[in-house]
């Protein structure tokens, strides 16, 4: 691995946010209130939870395993053989993950803009541009991400803004009415799926060049993430009511609202531009990884020679992994949340806890 390649603590909590925001925004607000209802604004704070854990466990194995990624230092742990096969784990999952994005990436652009666009020209575009960057290296993604996300930023706010005129706070109203079971069922999708994403902690960690400022960074990414989550669920109930859990893109119809209602026309083009920024850093960083994987499992020297054919295999993958976009609603809903919680929370937690055991067990016998 090249460890001349460095990202500031700045970049590195950019890329944090970014990676988790970047899809969560349009696609999980509704998923939330699909199960919470009018309570799924209070689902957002349990969520938080794998998140504060899964920092924990990443800056804690970081700190004991120093320069090396957790493909790298899983070895170390359990050994030659268990250490290979978590490899090809995570290369299956961070493919199904990438080809994931890209579908959904190009679904949505196909559904909004370019409703005739086969779904391989969204995808192409997409993965070809991203493909550019990691082969440039992890700085140039994590420089274009310090350019985009401040401009995302300078999108979402207003959209904030211009929602809160339509707003009707008597949404929220029973609060708690069928108790705490429905919060905790709308926190499930983000806690098992999204705010534990920041496992990513686990590549991007060796190429910090202020590895000590990693958990700052990371809990300051964290709170922008539950501030923006919890905002865009609020505003999507407050504005849709009972419609926000019938809706795949709760908070683009919101948007979409505020067009025809108000001053402003057509906004829905704010909402694919700030899509398209979220996903080509989330893909850019997935490609990254993935490439990362491959080469630490089969003691391949530079990543880069991987990015071509990863992206191209991506780009096949994309077009054949969901038949459309039923299938796609009932992978994010019932199946990603537990594949998500198997990789980004439970292994890492299952590598630090034996880690410990064997740690303390060096030191009894001497």
């Amino acid at each position: 691995m090249m460890r001349a390649e460095k990202i500031t603590s700045v970049q590195l909590g950019l890329i944090l946010f970014t990676f988790v925001v970047s899809t969560i925004n349009l696609s999980v607000p509704g998923q939330m209130a699909m199960f919470g209802k009018q309570d799924a604004w209070l689902s957002v704070f349990p969520s938080v939870t794998t998140g504060l854990l899964c920092i924990w466990v990443m800056i804690k194995l970081g700190k004991r395993y120093p320069g090396l990624t957790i493909i790298e230092y899983s070895s170390q742990i359990v050994g030659k053989w268990a250490g290979k096969l978590i490899g090809v784990n995570y290369i299956y999952y961070w493919f199904v993950s990438i080809t994931t994005i890209t579908y959904q990436h190009s679904m949505f652009i196909n559904t909004l803009l370019l409703p005739k666009s086969p779904h391989l020209v969204g995808s192409m575009t997409l993965l070809i541009l991203c493909g550019f960057a990691v082969y440039a290296g992890i700085e140039v993604v994590g420089r274009s991400n310090e350019f985009l996300t401040p401009l995302l930023m300078a999108f979402v706010f207003p959209l904030f803004i211009l929602t809160l005129q339509e707003i009707h706070p008597n949404n929220f109203k029973p609060i708690l009415g069928d108790g705490f079971w429905p919060v905790l069922q709308g926190a499930v999708l983000p806690a098992c799926a999204f705010m534990n994403q920041l496992f990513i902690l686990g590549w991007l960690l060796p190429f910090s060049n202020q590895p000590k400022k990693a958990r700052k960074v990371a809990l300051i990414a964290l709170a922008g993430i539950t501030g923006i989550l919890l905002t865009v669920v609020s505003l999507s109930i407050l504005v849709l009511g009972p419609l926000t859990g019938r809706l795949s893109y709760s908070f683009l119809s919101v948007i979409q609202y505020i067009g025809i209602e108000g001053s402003f026309e057509r906004l829905e083009a704010i909402a694919v531009s700030i899509w398209v920024m979220g996903c080509f850093v989330k893909s850019a960083i997935c490609l990254f990884i993935l490439c990362l994987c491959v080469s630490q499992l089969f003691g391949i020297r530079d990543y880069r020679d991987l990015v071509f054919p990863c992206t191209l295999l991506a780009t096949l993958g994309s077009v054949w992994i969901f038949r459309n976009g039923a299938d796609l609603q009932n992978y994010i809903v019932f199946t990603f949340p537990i594949l998500a919680l198997f990789n980004q929370s439970i292994i890492p937690l299952l590598l630090l806890v034996i880690d410990t055991i064997r740690r303390k067990a060096v030191a009894s016998r001497h």
